[in-house]
């Protein structure tokens, strides 16, 4: 059985090497996540080599996704390194440069003096610690701390009240991105997106050279989800600042929102944070963190994903195991294929969306059905049945090297970049090749071939036929 879930796993320090890279592709990772919040440029770039090498070893397509820090808001530094706030007391944020006190620290984001207000919260060092606005001037943010606790250098500050007038790409994300699209990374990640704006406003600098995939990590972004899928590439449950944010029980409500809106729109949708947390430091997870990864594959997720658990953890390629044994167990459950169906796929009444939900009740009512295939140039053909969650692969043939290494993070997708077909009798017999090369179906079932003719037309899907093997 091919996992048709993809794994995200991100590289660090402890899965920097070749030899590293190979076992986490052993394991089961598709998609390797460079966070552009640290390491260096050169280190970037040896990764990047180092998997554009393996793919061409193993005759395969691995994603490589470059993740924007993002305008992330942190506290300046404390003349003694930390500091303990108590509940009740006075606590100021302040534009002055100084080392801070038990008093105030410099609060270096000038934008969010300007639109704050009396009995707003501020969250503090992931939320641990809560500030609730008495007064607003300028240059000062008088606060009473609601919930104390320890608060050291450069921690993070959350405004979850509202939509602050930042760009989501600060100056440093501009210059990441120009570094990560010259060294060809395959899609770019977007942090703190707030509104569809913020897509547009990227999307003139980065052009058709690679699609984004917006992080949801702010309340304003769920409230603008709908307008943010229809212009993002994909979108990221981002449930760590998310959960800060956002009270913290409303989290797997909003997941299952967000999905369900990136389902409807055919748009790939990720699952990330603390999936397999505890095997940070240690060689099993925990039932809950099982369970947590099954929901999202329960619920269709295209991807999950791993953070520290494979760029810092002890047990890198086991965390990597562990989600691909998770996503085949869950696969295996006849209740998987009835809770994808369960959501309704709007008819739009062009020819495509025919074709492809044929495609899903033919799959469902064939003996042996044993893949799909689909002949796509820019890939979007490959991501409408995708959409369909038809609980079979899907053989995503382009002539496009760039689509066949984008697409690694679609749902059920074994991409494979094939030579240019000029005639619609050559696909079947490619087809075929591809799919038995692949293990993806045997002698005695049968394959679903979909494609847009003429070839070369974008978004013509209007092919579907039956091939028995």
């Amino acid at each position: 059985m091919i996992p048709l879930t993809k794994i995200i796993a991100t590289l660090g320090p402890a899965t920097s090497s070749a030899k590293m890279i190979e076992k986490l592709a052993k394991a089961g990772a598709n998609v390797f996540r460079l966070n552009f919040s640290h390491g260096s440029y050169s280190e970037h770039l040896e990764r990047i080599q180092i998997i554009r090498n393996l793919a061409n070893k193993n005759k395969t397509h691995y994603t490589i996704l470059a993740d924007m820090q993002g305008p992330k808001l942190r506290v300046g530094n404390f003349e003694n390194g930390s500091i303990t706030l108590k509940d009740g007391q006075t606590f100021i944020l302040d534009t002055d440069k100084k080392s801070g006190n038990e008093k105030r620290v410099q609060l270096p984001h000038p934008e969010i003096f300007k639109v704050l207000k009396k009995k707003m919260n501020l969250l503090l060092n992931d939320g641990k610690i809560v500030l609730c606005v008495q007064k607003v001037s300028p240059k000062q943010i008088i606060t009473k701390v609601l919930v104390g606790g320890e608060l050291s250098d450069h921690k993070g500050v959350n405004v979850p009240d509202v939509i602050l007038p930042i760009s989501s790409l600060t100056p440093k994300d501009k210059k990441d991105l120009k570094f990560a699209l010259n060294a060809g990374v395959d899609w770019i990640c977007l942090s703190f997106v707030q509104t569809a704006q913020d897509i547009v406003s990227a999307k003139r600098l980065i052009g058709d050279k690679t699609p984004i995939l917006a992080k949801i990590e702010k309340p304003a972004a769920v409230q603008n989800i709908s307008e943010i899928v229809a212009k993002a590439d994909a979108v990221m449950v981002a449930r760590g600042d998310l959960g800060v944010e956002c009270p913290i029980a409303s989290v797997p409500g909003l997941q299952r929102k967000i999905m369900a809106a990136c389902r409807l729109a055919g748009k790939p949708v990720v699952v990330a944070t603390q999936m397999l947390e505890s095997m940070i430091e240690a060689p099993v997870p925990t039932r809950a963190e099982v369970s947590d990864v099954a929901t999202a594959v329960y619920e269709g997720a295209d991807a999950v994903m791993l953070s520290a658990e494979t760029a810092a953890g002890k047990y890198p390629v086991q965390a990597v195991q562990t989600m691909h044994d998770v996503i085949l167990k869950t696969q295996s459950d006849p209740d998987y294929q009835i809770r994808l169906s369960a959501l309704r796929l709007p008819l739009d009444g062009t020819i495509a969306c025919a074709i492809t939900s044929s495609m899903r009740r033919m799959i469902q009512s064939l003996a042996h059905p044993g893949c799909i295939a689909t002949y796509s140039v820019s890939g979007r053909t490959t991501l409408r049945v995708a959409r369909e969650r038809a609980i079979v692969p899907i053989l995503g043939m382009t002539t496009s090297e760039k689509t066949a290494n984008q697409m690694g993070l679609v749902w059920g997708v074994i991409p494979v970049w094939i030579k240019t077909v000029k005639h619609i009798g050559e696909v079947a017999p490619l087809a075929i090749e591809n799919a038995q090369k692949h293990h993806l179906t045997k002698r005695g079932e049968q394959m679903i071939i979909t494609a847009g003719y003429p070839f070369g037309n974008q978004g013509n899907t209007n092919i579907l036929y039956i091939v028995d093997i």
